[in-house]
């Protein structure tokens, strides 16, 4: 299954990991931490609520101008 990984930098150092389909998120002080601890917080997360059907997930960026 894939599934999608949004990796920001967090203010306080490292990273933060979130994952849309499910919901999760964790951190990791490197960006490949951060998706490792992802993936097991993932695997976790749908040994509980499987998902039934996972659709593709679309990504953009868009522009807002400065207040």
């Amino acid at each position: 299954m894939t599934l999608t990984a949004i990796i920001m930098p967090d203010p306080n150092g490292g990273y933060v990991a979130q994952n849309p389909e499910t919901g999760t998120t964790t951190q990791g002080k490197t960006v490949a931490e951060a998706i490792v601890n992802l993936k097991e917080a993932t695997e976790l997360y749908l040994e509980e609520f499987p998902l039934t059907q996972v659709g593709q997930t679309l990504m953009t960026s868009f522009e807002i101008a400065n207040a």
